[in-house]
């Protein structure tokens, strides 16, 4: 475990750099004696008591990708914590194991509310992609008990709110609805296949295992979605099936369409301000509650 103050200096490798002040705890374990994944890094503001908590998941179709990248750190400013967390990827254990780690880290870092000055009672996931995937499957298993195993089951795994751009749901529905010359997922070897352990049509009930959809009911969190309309590797039908489950249950959910967006990198600044607005409405204190 390291904890240090950012001094604004280059920030290394790529990693993201947080703010001047803020201080930053790199690979805490949350799960003890665990996976060398099983590990977090968190973020925290120089000042404030009961932060309010983004969970940054990472994507990299489920089998590559770190922690140590895409942060948003920008929210330190803004007054949040952010959590970003590392999981098993497809090559080291198939699902459910990485949602199993997602909410290990959730009940980890609740467990450790008070001594990191934060929330418990405001945590957000967010991720992109297999990220967006796994933000969308803590949001709907809130409710879920088979995926909470291992250490701190005093503790909720659910989140109060969830961010999820251009992530996948329906893992069946890929390919009947992938742009022409887009990605394959039916395959044995595409990402999705490799995460369930094996090809998607011929396990079907593992793939709707593996489906946020599948769990989604009225007491789930509210949802921001973000995809990009020509997407070539996540189809943007996949988000549409998933705002259309969550109003079908009375979820509150925004779904914000990127115009001519591919799988990622968006340029709309549209997408910024809707998520800062949802996270402010929803984790953000009535001012003088605390």
């Amino acid at each position: 475990m390291l904890a240090f103050q950012v001094l604004c200096q280059p920030a290394p490798g790529g990693m993201v750099r947080p703010p001047e002040g803020s201080t930053v705890h790199r690979d805490l374990a949350y799960v003890a004696d665990g996976h060398p994944r099983q590990k977090l890094d968190l973020y925290l503001p120089k000042e404030g008591t009961h932060l309010p908590l983004i969970i940054n998941i990472h994507g990299g179709a489920f089998k590559m990708g770190s922690k140590e990248v895409g942060v948003p750190v920008e929210y330190l400013a803004r007054g949040y914590a952010v959590a970003s967390i590392n999981y098993r990827l497809s090559q080291h254990a198939i699902f459910p194991a990485q949602l199993e780690d997602c909410k290990a880290a959730v009940r980890w870092l609740r467990a450790h509310a008070a001594e990191y000055r934060l929330d418990p009672d405001r945590f957000a996931a967010w991720g992109s992609s297999a990220g967006g995937h796994l933000a969308a499957m803590l949001g709907t298993t809130g409710d879920i008990k088979e995926f909470d195993v291992g250490a701190h089951l005093d503790q909720s795994s659910r989140v109060q709110a969830v961010v999820d751009y251009f992530g996948p749901t329906d893992f069946l529905q890929m390919d009947a609805h992938r742009l022409a010359g887009g990605q394959l997922h039916d395959p044995a070897d595409s990402p999705e296949s490799l995460l369930i352990g094996g090809a998607l049509q011929e396990n079907r009930a593992k793939a709707e295992r593996a489906n946020p959809i599948t769990y989604v009911s009225q007491d789930d969190p509210p949802f921001l979605i973000c995809h990009g309309d020509a997407d070539p590797l996540v189809p943007h039908h996949q988000s549409e099936l998933l705002t259309a489950a969550l109003k079908a249950a009375g979820v509150p959910v925004t779904f914000y369409t990127v115009k001519g967006a591919g799988h990622g990198r968006f340029n709309d600044p549209k997408v910024a301000e809707l998520t800062e607005r949802f996270l402010a409405g929803h984790l953000k204190p009535v001012i003088g509650q605390r």
